[in-house]
């Protein structure tokens, strides 16, 4: 991470090694959240968007013995996972246990709204209403595409600025990247994205997107390490599949996936504790709607 645009808004070099060290040697999830209390995490407010592209359909034909990514059965899927396993982490840092759930990228979003998991767009009663929710939503959406982050991290900004600028973390759970342009240029998906992100940094707002099934990811990984023009390095990426595959207890795996998705958390702090106010603009753009009946 490069903090050179911090300095002068930060006090030292010293004040970001204080911040940005938190071993990677964890074998539990109560580990984790105890590192993250030890390196300034107090409180934050998770908003979850869900992807549901067509292409889940084929994205888990290595990764998940050629199922769709959302099959729902005996064992969980990837998204189920993942949502279960940041839930239990962050959930001791959320007073009031509510959380906003929305999908992107199916028939009735594509690439330029959401849909709510709750009819009334209220937040959901923590992860076991966000699990259940999930499951009854998954026979009704109808997938769909293009895949563009930028409406789901846009919704998050409208949140953190009508909570009052409240610290909130967005976890992006996709099964690949944004759609691309086959030529060299910069497709529409992206441009917007990216412009999403760079925006998004101006707000106290961490996103952290998490890749399930067989990728690819090389985008999403420039997303984390080489985006120009942000306040601070918002945006964290986390190959799921990757850590999950590991020949490893699997409550090491889940200790370390969460590991990876929040270790970033307390280097971000510290810099949105630099930004100043946000701006109280509040956009007014048409940007959620029902879920699939």
């Amino acid at each position: 991470m490069d903090t050179s645009c911090f300095s002068e808004t930060l006090p030292s070099n010293r004040f970001w090694e204080k911040y940005s060290r938190i071993p990677d040697c964890y074998s539990s999830l109560e580990e984790v959240t105890e590192a993250l209390q030890k390196a300034g995490l107090e409180s934050s407010n998770l908003i979850i968007g869900v992807d549901f592209t067509k292409s889940n359909l084929w994205t888990g034909k290595q990764s998940y013995n050629g199922l769709s990514l959302h099959h729902l059965g005996e064992t969980k899927n990837p998204y189920e996972q993942a949502i279960s396993i940041i839930g239990k982490t962050l959930g001791h840092f959320d007073e009031d246990n509510l959380i906003p759930c929305f999908g992107f990228g199916d028939a009735s979003t594509h690439d330029k709204l959401v849909f709510s998991f709750c009819p009334d767009e209220r937040p959901c009663n923590g992860i076991e209403e966000v699990l259940a929710l999930y499951k009854e939503l998954v026979p009704r959406v109808q997938l769909s595409g293009p895949s563009s982050f930028a409406p789901i991290i846009q919704k998050a900004v409208e949140i953190v600025q009508k909570s009052g600028n409240l610290y909130h973390v967005l976890l992006i759970i996709a099964d690949g990247q944004v759609t691309a342009c086959r030529s060299e240029n910069i497709s529409y998906q992206e441009k917007c994205t990216i412009e999403a992100i760079q925006w998004a940094s101006n707000f106290p707002l961490s996103i952290v997107l998490v890749g399930v099934g067989d990728g690819p990811w090389d985008l999403a990984s420039k997303y984390d390490d080489f985006l120009p023009l942000r306040r601070f390095d918002n945006f964290q990426f986390v190959n799921f599949t990757e850590i999950m595959s590991m020949s490893m207890p699997d409550a090491i795996k889940e200790a370390q996936f969460a590991l990876k998705a929040l270790m970033e958390i307390p280097l971000q702090l510290a810099a949105i504790q630099g930004l100043g106010t946000p701006d109280s603009f509040v956009p007014q753009f048409r940007s959620t709607v029902q879920p699939p009946l």
